[in-house]
């Protein structure tokens, strides 16, 4: 089990009484956020207590009715999409409708003509919501694509299939929606639309969605077109397409499997009960793998999942808790992998280092790659998040390529890997995706299962799994510690601290050593990091509101050891806490709730 370094120094709100302690993860660790005190559940099966009741879930989604002039009953794009609970009147049926009508809406208005391709992933309410938008679509006449045989669907396999259609085409073009959360709890539902380029949708889209779906549910729902269940089924603007088929078919020209089959790589996979759950061994069989697939249990409750740090159900490739089951096994495997629900996330286990922090096999991904692709120009680049490692950005000025550094959110990359100028992109949260060998589009939204099979590739074609490999780069760069952290902050808060500027930072060094930079705007694109980035040689942090809770995130990282990153912590704790005495006086009452 990995380590941690523990910060016992206080994280609190501006005028917050009663402040939580938080706990600093290294990058030894989950790679996530921490808050104390872990669960003595934590990393063990979720008992009774803890399981969702998808019965009531069902029901509340049925039957609830938000009130549009409540914040969090509203629809809210974050970075992910729409994303909330029944239970709580932030995912249900109306907002499922108003959301689908406003896409038609959208669709229409930027002549969006072609299929629209429908997936979902394994949540409990993904279903019924999956069930709502196909009677929208079909009563505005779009024409669907659906998976065959009800398959589930991952991410990547929509994004893939919208790609794949698109190619050469100037008219007639698909964009796609994914009914999920992603690695949120079992009680949660969400809601995705990806435009033709693929790839999640930027701002500009999910801002005039969000808009247009609150004014439907502000008139209960007047405008909306919808079909019963039955009939959209019927309608002739129904299809269904072959997901799995066409995904795994295609998995070769961007993954070296015959290399892994020839090596004879020992492969272990978890699928956390998620959409791609049967899409391994149909990747196994076709290329001849050695893949043993852990668990192909689907349950709406995800009840076989380890428990989360907070003892909570999440379906996190990326947490040391929830991937406790495969790390347990990693001994019998060369290397193993596990993807959350949706399938776009990763997270590697070797035998000689267990669980993989993100950025390290980023970091490992983008060494081999770079290396071994022989088709990508030298002009293709490296694409990440200003919270992502620096080591990666020491590692592609050895490699001699151009660092593409944006905000946070994979909508930044969806261009460069449609016209193939960026050869990967990757964020420090476990998702990525690259091009494939002969330098043209993948995907342009996160991949999972081709991030997790890099790994055998790597393995494969090196001899070291890479655990092993990301050892030689910390010895190379030197060994970074990081953490991210979260606290509570409401919505004036967030504002605070998004509006941040380099002013407000009244220090010229951090930690120590002299600030070298400090950045409101991502140097890849110039485009606003809703937050603060500031640099020194050794270290750095960055502070964010987020986009889709009532927190705020802090994520440090240090190349001089956990003192050093310990102090970087503490000045960045207190230029936040600074930032947001603004909003102490008006909104007192909503700090001490």
């Amino acid at each position: 089990m990995p380590t941690f370094s523990r910060w016992s120094g206080s994280f609190p709100l501006a005028g917050r009484r009663g402040h939580r302690h938080e706990r600093a993860a290294r990058a030894g660790g989950t790679g996530g956020a921490l808050i104390s005190p872990i669960s003595p559940l934590a990393g063990q099966r979720a008992p009774p207590s803890v399981l969702v009741d998808v019965a009531a879930l069902v029901a509340a989604y049925h039957r609830g009715v938000p009130d549009p002039s409540t914040p969090g009953q509203r629809v809210s794009f974050g970075t992910s999409g729409h994303r909330g609970c029944s239970l709580d009147l932030s995912f249900n049926e109306r907002h499922v409708l108003a959301i689908t009508q406003a896409i038609c809406r959208y669709r229409k208005g930027k002549g969006i003509d072609g299929p629209l391709f429908l997936g979902l992933d394994t949540h409990a309410l993904s279903g019924p919501a999956y069930v709502t938008a196909l009677e929208v679509l079909a009563g505005n006449g779009v024409h669907v694509m659906l998976a065959a045989h009800d398959e589930f669907t991952p991410t990547p396999a929509i994004s893939h299939a919208i790609l794949a259609h698109n190619r050469g085409r100037s008219t007639g073009l698909a964009d796609g929606i994914v009914v999920t959360p992603s690695h949120n709890p079992p009680r949660d539902g969400g809601f995705k639309y990806n435009p033709p380029h693929g790839g999640p949708a930027g701002e500009d889209v999910t801002g005039w969605i969000q808009a247009d779906a609150n004014r439907l549910l502000a008139k209960n729902l007047e405008g909306v077109l919808r079909l019963p269940h039955e009939s959209a089924l019927r309608a002739a603007t129904t299809h269904r397409h072959d997901f799995l088929g066409a995904y795994v078919a295609d998995l070769g020209n961007v993954i070296d499997l015959d290399a892994i089959s020839r090596a004879g790589i020992r492969m272990g996979v978890d699928p956390m009960g998620g959409a791609g759950v049967h899409y391994w061994a149909a990747i196994a069989e076709r290329y001849r793998l050695e893949l043993t697939v852990v668990s192909q249990a689907v349950d709406p409750q995800f009840a076989f999942m380890p428990l989360d740090s907070d003892g909570q159900i999440r379906m996190d490739p990326s947490s040391a808790y929830a991937m406790a089951r495969l790390t347990a096994m990693k001994d019998s495997f060369d290397v193993a992998f596990a993807c959350d629900t949706d399938h776009d996330r990763h997270g590697i286990v070797t035998p000689t280092g267990g669980l993989m922090p993100p950025n390290h096999y980023l970091s490992v991904a983008i060494d081999y790659l770079f290396q071994h692709r022989e088709h990508w120009g030298r002009e293709v680049a490296v694409g990440k998040t200003v919270v992502s490692t620096a080591l990666i950005d020491r590692l592609a000025a050895r490699l001699g390529r151009r660092l593409y550094d944006v905000p946070t959110g994979f909508k930044w990359f969806a261009a460069g890997l449609g016209d193939g100028s960026l050869g990967f992109a990757g964020e420090e949260s476990a998702g990525a995706t690259f091009l494939r060998r002969d330098a043209t589009a993948w995907t342009t939204d996160k991949d999972g299962i081709a991030a997790a099979l890099l790994a055998g590739e790597i393995t494969a074609c090196l001899g070291r799994d890479p655990s092993e490999l990301y050892a030689d780069l910390a010895r190379e760069f030197g060994n970074p510690v990081a953490a991210r952290m979260e606290a509570p902050a409401n919505a004036a808060q967030k504002a605070q601290l998004a509006a941040l500027s380099a002013r407000q930072v009244d220090s010229a060094s951090l930690a120590g050593e002299p600030i070298q930079s400090i950045l409101t705007n991502a140097p890849g694109n110039d485009a606003p990091i809703a937050g603060i980035k500031v640099i020194a040689a050794g270290g750095w942090f960055a502070a964010r509101p987020s986009g889709t809770e009532d927190v705020y995130k802090i994520y440090a990282e240090s190349f001089l050891g956990d003192e050093h990153l310990q102090r970087i912590l503490k000045e960045a704790q207190a230029i936040v806490d600074a930032a947001l005495s603004g909003a102490r006086d008006s909104h007192q009452g909503g700090l001490d709730a």
